[in-house]
């Protein structure tokens, strides 16, 4: 029987020719086995009943409701990095539109296109359109990620100062990172130094409007704020004092909504950070390979739910995936189930993330569903999955 898989969004076809023939796209998401998103809110939407995963292709995963997914044995991907460089030109893009004034430019040639003396009265008027260059300006970037880390590595390249800050950065994250960069671990020497200023974390509590009065009181005068991860970084309230006093030069970001559009010295364009092709493709890939993974053999990478845990396919009879709360003795009551009913386990791995483990266990023969029974009634588990071997 095929795997059904449902688009809530258009999907890249590049990333959907990946699925084999054991799959089938499906128009109904109720029979869904895993679900591809990309933009589409899902936490008004009843989850189908057998749903085993959600891959987001993307990297923020706002519009799905994470808890319910978790307590449900939902597993939820996304995609970290295949956009990266498609945000990164986007960043570089609003430096440069910051620092000249190409959109007042543009502006003015098409307000006197119809001059037939353009070509002498330009020289006269582009003063008024005068910039500077970046070329030896001060550039923090909070937050060192797949994209932060590309941003100030290509800033560098273009001869900027650049301070980093991040400290939760991956050891992937510092492996890429170029020696050029000044790693600082006080938020504030951003703040002090910087002539730009561009976040790239992710919307947690913690981060949410970081960049704020407070913030901008730490600032030089003059500043250029680039937001072109999360909307909610942003105190919109304090960045409209900002600007109008002169403490934040422009604000660039991609997320216009009603206040940020009628503020003075924004530059705001229409979230298209992942908006190219290849960001695009990039996207539907990596999330189709992810839930082809995960379907075929419970493994799991990049979920922003449950812990990576990757085991090669099954060698037994049948595996078994289970999903709980994260505290002492789980993996003990497992293994008493299994021995009472005579299971042998030869193969598993465990791991945790916060809150929650996930376990995969290969069996040397079939398991009823009395001992899937016996699994569920364990305080604290909120799955099992059984999968044969094929």
């Amino acid at each position: 029987m095929s795997r059904k898989i449902h688009c809530l969004n258009p999907i890249s076809q590049t990333g959907l020719k990946l699925l084999t023939a054991d799959y089938e796209l499906t128009d109904k998401a109720e029979e869904a086995e895993g679900i591809l998103v990309r933009s589409a809110s899902m936490h008004e939407m009843e989850l189908p009943a057998g749903l085993e995963a959600i891959a987001r292709a993307g990297a923020g995963v706002n519009n799905i409701p994470l808890d319910k997914c978790t307590e449900k044995g939902i597993v939820v991907f996304n995609t970290p990095g295949a956009n990266a460089n498609g945000v990164k030109e986007l960043v570089l893009a609003g430096m440069l539109m910051a620092a000249r004034d190409i959109n007042g430019g543009i502006e003015w040639v098409k307000e006197n296109k119809e001059d037939a003396n353009i070509s002498k009265d330009m020289e006269k008027s582009k003063k008024k359109f005068a910039g500077t260059e970046i070329k030896g300006k001060r550039l923090g970037v909070i937050g060192l990620g797949a994209i932060g880390v590309q941003v100030a590595n290509a800033a560098a390249d273009l001869g900027m100062k650049v301070y980093g800050y991040d400290p939760f950065i991956s050891v992937n994250g510092a492996w890429q990172l170029s020696p050029f960069i000044e790693h600082v671990t006080d938020l504030d020497d951003i703040y002090k130094n910087c002539d730009y200023i561009t976040v790239h974390v992710p919307l947690l509590d913690s981060t949410r409007e970081m960049i704020n009065k407070d913030a901008f009181a730490k600032m030089k005068d003059g500043v250029v704020i680039l937001n072109y991860a999360r909307d909610l970084l942003v105190n919109d309230d304090d960045m409209l004092e900002a600007l109008e006093s002169g403490k934040v030069h422009r604000y660039m970001t991609d997320f216009p909504n009603p206040k940020v559009t009628h503020m003075p010295g924004v530059i705001a364009t229409p979230h298209l950070g992942a908006s190219t092709a290849e960001s695009e493709d990039n996207c539907a890939e990596m999330a189709v390979k992810e839930l082809m993974d995960y379907l075929e053999t419970g493994s799991i990478r990049n979920s922003v739910n449950y812990p990576a845990c990757e085991m090669p396919p099954c060698r037994g009879a049948c595996r078994l995936c289970i999903f709980n709360v994260n505290k002492p003795n789980m993996i003990g009551q497992f293994a008493s189930v299994l021995a009472e009913e005579g299971v042998n386990i030869p193969d598993m791995q465990n791991k945790s993330k916060g809150e929650v483990a996930y376990t995969i266990m290969d069996a040397d023969q079939e398991v009823s569903q009395r001992v899937v029974d016996r699994l569920m009634e364990i305080d604290g588990v909120y799955k099992v999955r059984v999968m044969k071997a094929e």
